[in-house]
């Protein structure tokens, strides 16, 4: 039954955790279980990425990289469903997975004026709750006050082989990409402006093993087990 209507509806769910880890399909089917909205804050940076990309912006300069971003609308969609994105009115959803994103956004995101702007746009996206949120910095930065926050990992040769099998590349290059996570881990764990970390009291679930069926499962039990009063403390 859909807890729209209830106490849930309220609630602030953060999923943080590195590339490969599950944290994009585990929020969405969280938040499609529970009958919640759902917000890639990932997407948002690789939608900003892909607009330095098409301007013609030299990324490796912050500011040029702020001030270009600091003229993008982003219209985000929080449907788990559909999750939609646009920079400018173009629908990016497809182009923001291509290897020319992936390679850049590390360094966009690195740009703590990006990060000022997409984070207050994500607090926005927010509102009131009743949305899963995920990606590296919810619970510690965007969400400190999340009603759960979970951080999701896994063995790095099981994250390659999960992001190589999404991007349909071939079968000897799952080395590559495991080098290619490990470069953007590295990357986003020491950037000053809110780095990938897990927040003090997040809940560590390792997915190495696990279906995403029974990572699904694991966070919604957490989410029934929560106090009556949750999903009540934002205005």
């Amino acid at each position: 039954m859909s807890p729209q209507g209830t106490r849930w509806s309220d609630l602030v769910i953060a999923v943080d955790g590195p590339s490969g880890s599950g944290k994009s399909t585990t929020a969405r089917g969280v938040a499609e279980r529970l009958g919640l909205r759902y917000l890639d804050t990932g997407a948002m940076y690789r939608a900003a990425t892909w607009a330095m990309l098409e301007r013609g912006i030299d990324i490796d300069d912050p500011d040029a990289v702020a001030t270009a971003t600091s003229s993008v609308r982003f219209d985000v969609g929080t449907d788990p469903r559909r999750p939609a994105i646009s920079a400018d009115g173009v629908d990016v959803a497809g182009p923001i997975r291509g290897p020319a994103v992936t390679a850049a956004v590390s360094a966009v995101s690195a740009v703590a004026a990006v990060r000022r702007q997409l984070v207050a746009l994500q607090r926005e996206l927010i509102g009131d709750g009743g949305i899963v949120v995920e990606g590296r910095d919810i619970g510690a930065v965007v969400a400190p006050d999340a009603d759960l926050k979970v951080f999701l990992t896994a063995e790095s040769a099981q994250r390659a082989a999960r992001r190589h099998a999404e991007t349909g590349g071939a079968a000897d290059q799952v080395g590559a990409t495991e080098a290619d996570l490990a470069r953007r881990d590295t990357l986003d764990s020491t950037r000053a402006a809110s780095p990938l970390t897990q927040a003090a009291d997040a809940v560590v679930v390792d997915t190495t093993e696990l279906g995403l069926e029974d990572v699904i499962d694991h966070i919604v039990a957490m989410v029934k087990e929560l106090p009556a009063e949750s999903g009540t403390r934002r205005p």
